[in-house]
């Protein structure tokens, strides 16, 4: 997988770069555009119940899928101009989690009590 993520964040640096976009690419427009991304992820799930959002994944696979491959877009680039190792963060986030909500505590339970 870190291989695939290194290929795939190669071809979002080449796309960028060979359209000379990096000059507009500064981490304020970057987190702008995740977040944009993210609230357009939302809106495919406001305002529905549990029931009413099984049915409609079902029938909105690609365009949730597309949505999320956008965001991933901005993390993978983000991630790469401000030269973090987002999978290494990512492992050691899971990591602190782990301890921080043991599984005898928190199995089962929706609150992040220690």
């Amino acid at each position: 997988m870190k291989n695939e993520l290194n290929d795939i964040t190669r071809k979002i640096i080449e796309l960028r770069d060979d359209r000379y976009h990096k000059q507009f690419h500064n981490p304020k427009d970057l987190a702008l555009s995740m977040v944009l991304e993210a609230s357009e992820l939302m809106e495919h799930f406001q305002w529905k119940s549990t029931e009413e959002i099984e049915r409609y994944v079902d029938d909105h696979k690609k365009e949730i899928g597309d949505v999320l491959a956008d965001i991933l877009y901005w993390v993978l680039l983000m991630s790469h101009d401000l030269k973090i190792n987002v999978i290494k963060v990512l492992d050691k986030k899971i990591d602190k989690n782990d301890g921080d909500l043991p599984t005898k505590k928190s199995k089962g339970k929706r609150a992040k009590k220690k």
